[in-house]
């Protein structure tokens, strides 16, 4: 997906089996961040940076739903684990990964692999892609600076 494109209505489900629908952030901002996978490095980084910004990201009108294809007991832990205010989509199915672009083949150590590329798309209040972050546009550690600077 790309800007312009408008987001899937039905985004899938959180760490507590809750169906999250685009409908639920009409008439704000939504930041739908991808990431690999709970408890890594990078992926805690990136988390942590968010909850550290989440109310100055809430007080400018956005709200924040993470994703990844682990599932709904790893999101549980992680969030937590690291005090996340947000949800975490558990997409085990690959359903949303797949309609944003987002799964590919990765490689790691010469191993080539299917994963989530960290991607990180805002949605307008009418839930139409208005931006988007890819891969090594993604600092983990200062990203929700990064989303409060565009």
């Amino acid at each position: 997906m790309q800007i312009g494109d408008k987001a899937p209505e039905i985004l899938g489900y959180d760490e507590n089996g809750q169906e999250i629908r685009l409908e639920r952030f009409k008439g704000q901002k939504l930041v739908l961040y991808f990431y690999p996978k709970d408890l890594t490095a990078g992926c805690t980084a990136e988390a942590c940076s968010l909850r550290d910004n989440y109310a100055e990201l809430r007080r400018k009108g956005y709200a924040v739903v993470g994703v990844s294809v682990d599932s709904q007991g790893s999101h549980q832990k992680f969030k937590t684990k690291h005090d996340l205010p947000f949800p975490l989509i558990a997409d085990t199915e690959h359903t949303l990964v797949q309609q944003m672009g987002v799964w590919a083949e990765k490689s790691m150590y010469g191993r080539k692999y299917m994963g989530t590329l960290r991607t990180t798309f805002i949605i307008d209040e009418e839930g139409v892609i208005e931006a988007v972050f890819l891969p090594k546009q993604i600092k983990t550690k200062t990203h929700g600076e990064q989303l409060l600077a565009r």
